[in-house]
């Protein structure tokens, strides 16, 4: 991969951008609904991996962690470095996958509390270690429970067994009702609600209940928004509207307004993923790379990343082959260093521009401001962007081409009528095409998860066949093949009248945080 964009700014971006939390997976089994959801779930696990372990570039997902609470709490995969390890992942999977075959149970309503202090306490022990090594520190935890019981019942008893529990390193508890039937989804709570309980206000991080559909391709969607920026210690771009761009108000020409905007990117650049087509091809923009805006806002340290709006467009005044590179998406900040009033202050100018640019049928041309090194005599090079509105409370920000960039090019016109025959063979042909209203790119398949999971394909070795596992299981003589612990859990008290069954952490000797393929993959049996 290019890394030129890295030499000359004195960090790398990764230390920049990456401030994604550890997260940990809870994985609430119950019949009879399990036998549905199981096959969907490890389906989208596997492929949402499959990418995030292939991911180039800036980390954007840290640590990961996999509980089951059935009838008993189990570790099926302690903290692990994603990148690179989804042979481990994939194992873990696996493992995931066997439950459905093997039989669950109706889990106690105490289990889930002590999966999550248990899972608390190895990321406090992991994060302890990290402090003492040239690690990045891990300051929060992200926790998220998939449950097809009801979301309320599991929040009111997560409130009950968590009410004594520091939970000040959690910085997201997430409850994720997967629905299985329509009526059921038409039942569903909103998609995002806060709880409404009152026992609530005593636990230190918030409950957020969502709902998620019992399909392969809603799982997907909601994994992949793991791997967006969440950071939210500030804004990363400041938009600033030149004066002939407002309202003729001599308050408004004496005062430019900066609109306050966090990045989101549309979709992964291809780039970013090994051995794709796309991939092997690179844009030389002004910056050296495809992905210029989030490069630029990112590693913009000492101030938000600066976009100057220099003029007013109609929306047909641009050629679409004019513009390049990867859009990204402009959305109100939710930066929580910026107080309620200038958040919402903010929100309104925003929602206002998005209306105004609509009803003109205008685009903004933007200018970057350029990244001057201290103590450079380099001329910096500026970037421009077409800020494009649409019906949502966004903006489309894409990279268009500048006169040095520019290469000559000669195109005749379109001759009014042309001739009779060829004009009747090509209606026909685009006749028989099908019209569909809409591109939808979730009903679009490239095979890139079959692609990326056949760069990790090697001998398994000792992992053996499933039903080579299961049988030996049944015989008590196999111990499942997992990850070695990166760190030991404190010890737990086990639930009411059952003992907590020994999970693949506590199973494991003591030992360091070793996130690198070095340390060896599985325990031997």
């Amino acid at each position: 991969m290019n890394r030129r964009r890295t030499t000359n700014r004195g960090t790398s971006p990764t230390t920049k951008i990456s401030h994604q939390p550890p997260r940990l997976l809870i994985v609430h089994i119950a019949v009879p609904s399990w036998a549905n959801i199981c096959p969907n779930l490890c389906e989208a696990l596997q492929n949402f991996f499959s990418i995030a372990c292939s991911l180039m570039g800036p980390s954007r997902m840290s640590l990961f962690s996999l509980y089951t609470v059935q009838n008993q709490h189990e570790c099926i995969l302690p903290f692990v470095q994603v990148r690179g390890n989804f042979v481990r992942l994939q194992a873990c999977i696996s493992e995931l996958r066997m439950l459905e075959v093997e039989g669950c149970y109706r889990p106690h309503h105490t289990l889930l509390p002590l999966a999550v202090e248990d899972g608390l306490q190895q990321f406090k022990q992991l994060s302890r270690y990290m402090a003492t090594s040239a690690a990045q520190p891990c300051t929060s935890l992200e926790i998220t429970i998939l449950t097809s019981q009801p979301g309320k019942e599991v929040i009111r008893h997560l409130e009950e067994g968590l009410k004594d529990i520091n939970l000040l390193s959690v910085r997201r508890l997430q409850v994720v009702e997967i629905t299985r039937d329509i009526q059921e989804h038409m039942d569903s709570p909103s998609p995002i609600e806060e709880p409404s309980s009152g026992e609530s206000a005593i636990l230190e991080a918030d409950i957020v209940l969502q709902s998620l559909d019992n399909d392969v391709v809603s799982m997907e969607i909601f994994f992949k928004a793991w791997l967006h920026n969440s950071e939210t210690d500030r804004e990363h771009i400041h938009l600033l509207l030149a004066p002939q761009t407002l309202p003729p108000s001599s308050r408004a020409r004496d005062n430019p307004i900066c609109l306050k905007c966090d990045l989101q990117e549309r979709f992964l650049s291809p780039s970013l993923l090994p051995g794709t087509a796309d991939g092997l091809l690179r844009i030389d923009d002004p910056k050296g790379d495809i992905s210029t805006l989030y490069q630029m806002a990112s590693l913009s340290s000492d101030s938000p990343y600066k976009l100057q709006v220099i003029k007013a467009l109609k929306s047909s005044a641009i050629c679409e082959s004019l513009t390049y590179g990867l859009p990204f998406i402009l959305r109100p900040t939710s930066c929580w260093k910026l107080d309620w009033d200038e958040l919402e202050t903010n929100q309104q100018h925003f929602h206002a521009l998005c209306h105004c640019l609509l009803k003109r049928d205008w685009l903004l041309l933007a200018r970057g401001e350029p990244q001057i090194a201290r103590h450079s005599q380099n001329v910096p090079a500026s970037s421009f962007y077409v800020i494009t509105p649409s019906q949502s409370l966004t903006l489309l920000a894409k990279l268009v081409a500048t006169r040095e960039l520019v290469l000559p090019g000669f195109f005749p016109l379109l001759s009014e009528d042309p001739p009779e025959d060829s004009l009747k063979m090509i209606e026909s042909t685009l006749d028989s095409l099908e019209l569909g209203p809409t591109y939808n790119p979730l009903q679009v398949e490239s095979h890139l998860y079959a692609h990326l999971r056949s760069t990790y394909a090697k001998p398994q070795g000792r992992l053996g066949t499933s039903w080579e596992s299961r049988g030996l299981r049944k015989a008590g003589q196999l111990q499942t093949n997992r990850v070695r612990a990166t760190v030991v859990p404190l010890p737990m008290a086990p639930a009411p009248a059952r003992a907590p069954k020994t999970s693949a952490a506590s199973k494991a000797s003591s030992g360091t945080f070793l996130p690198s393929d070095s340390e060896e993959e599985y325990l031997s049996t």
